[in-house]
């Protein structure tokens, strides 16, 4: 994948439980991470981790958001980072205003493990400022 443009197709990662110590200590607090790949083998991953404890950005889904946000508008961020791709594990999609996650048990094990169990996603599937019960069109 490239670098996708706002409402374009990109990776939703969680850190590997064998991550590189740079990048463990990198993501905390349940951080929503979004991310590309490179030429060079490498990926480039946008993280939101709630450093300031903003009640806005609690849910896991919110800080996915906001870490896209910053990636398709090339926001100027502290919470980028490239690594190579043996560090993180895929767990979704993220298009537009829609996440699809794919792999429930690792983000839930990613959020166990940063102790932030409480901001699990309660599906799958979810729309950004949209009923969660509305259908969804294929990732």
């Amino acid at each position: 994948m490239e670098r996708p443009n706002p409402g374009g197709r990109a990776a939703l990662f969680v850190p590997a439980t064998d991550a590189e110590e740079a990048v463990a200590k990198a993501v905390n607090n349940g951080s929503g991470m979004v991310g590309f790949g490179n030429a060079d083998g490498t990926v480039t991953v946008y993280f939101e981790n709630n450093r300031f404890r903003d009640s806005g950005l609690h849910k896991w889904e919110s800080k996915v958001f906001k870490a896209y946000g910053r990636m398709v508008e090339r926001a100027p961020t502290v919470n980028k980072l490239s690594c190579d791709a043996a560090n993180l594990v895929q767990v979704g999609f993220i298009e537009g205003a829609e996440i699809l996650v794919r792999d429930m048990e690792n983000l839930a094990e990613w959020l166990r493990r940063s102790d932030a169990a409480d901001s699990m996603p309660e599906n799958h599937q979810i729309f950004l400022g949209a009923d969660r019960s509305a259908s969804v069109r294929k990732l």
